[in-house]
């Protein structure tokens, strides 16, 4: 699998990562602990060695899975975690409500003051079984604490060696501006996929400009380009994903017709769709990691298989003109 450095830091990682999301269980219907390490082990056995998880998934669990998967193997991986979003404290920015791995209602706030930081990573050092992380990202932007406290933060652990590099997760270019005045940043992680494009516009200019490696989550979006999704498909309770636009009947009826067309391209390649609009993320402009997310060995060894081809250029832009199509019909 190809490796790609972020920036000019000495932090590599695989062109596909495995993201650790749907193993912590929270908004997605529950996880198997075992199936998780397993699939994470998986993936580290077949050359996808760059993890990505955050403390909120699972409100601990997904670090504590990856902790617990990675033992023995902490020199053969990267691991790439975030801060920023605090349930233990009502101090931040009030993000949403949800429920708990075990039913109970949660409040969730946007908080990265300097000290928050601090602890966090410590928390996450713990729980990941490690005493280093090699990219630590803010996961959202919190409005109530400046941006330049929170970088502080960051150079302070990179000076101690808590944290190899530093990142940041859904800033705009302006935010990116700002922390770059305090610490070098190497990546943004925003959502990016052949159904959500915008970054397009000004973040992947900007981010080519600056030598910042982007790294795209939700290639997938949240699954529906799996062709899986049939418009009165039921949700397991506590499935997210049921509120979301592109899970409307109308558009997952316009999707599938999508979809249907790229089978025959898939056909082609003889891989699955999955695999078509992971390799078809790899391969645009500006994107240096692309995470995907696993359940169990099976769904690791199928995304992987997605770097073992290359869609060529004319197939691209028969997709583009496609999906220029499909966002006529959307109602987003």
């Amino acid at each position: 699998m190809k490796i790609n450095r972020l920036s000019n830091s000495e932090v590599y990682v695989t062109e596909l990562a495995f993201g650790a999301w749907a193993i912590g269980g929270w908004m997605w219907g529950g996880t198997d602990v075992k199936d998780s390490i397993k699939a994470i082990e998986a993936a580290i056995d077949n050359s996808m060695t760059t993890i990505d998880t955050a403390p909120v998934y699972g409100f601990g669990l997904s670090e504590q899975i990856v902790g617990e998967a990675i033992r023995g193997k902490r020199t053969k991986v990267q691991i790439l975690t975030k801060y920023g979003l605090n349930w233990e404290t009502k101090e931040g920015q009030f993000y949403f409500s949800s429920i708990s791995n075990d039913g109970k209602p949660i409040d969730i706030y946007k908080y990265a003051s300097k000290n928050r930081v601090i602890y966090e990573c410590e928390q996450s050092l713990k729980r990941l079984n490690t005493d280093y992380i090699d990219l630590y990202q803010i996961h959202w932007p919190d409005p109530t604490t400046p941006i330049e406290e929170t970088m502080e933060a960051i150079g302070r652990l990179i000076e101690q060696g808590k944290i190899r590099a530093a990142g940041v997760s859904n800033y705009s270019v302006e935010e990116l501006k700002t922390a770059l005045k305090v610490v070098p940043i190497v990546s943004d992680q925003v959502p990016y996929s052949m159904l959500k494009r915008d970054i397009e516009k000004d973040l992947i200019p900007f981010c080519l400009e600056n030598n910042i490696a982007i790294i795209a989550y939700s290639p997938l979006q949240r699954g529906i380009l799996t062709g899986k999704f049939s418009s009165d498909f039921n949700f397991k309770e506590g499935d997210h994903r049921q509120n979301l636009p592109w899970y409307k009947k109308e558009n997952i009826i316009e999707i599938n017709k999508f979809l249907d067309k790229l089978r025959i391209i898939a056909n082609n390649y003889k891989v699955t769709l999955t695999q078509l609009a992971l390799n078809w993320t790899i391969q645009q402009t500006g994107i240096t990691c692309t995470l995907v997310g696993s359940r169990n060995i099976n769904q690791t060894l199928e995304n992987i298989k997605a770097t073992e081809f290359q869609i060529s250029q004319a197939d691209i832009e028969y997709i583009n003109k496609e999906l220029n199509n499909l966002y006529q019909n959307l109602k987003l």
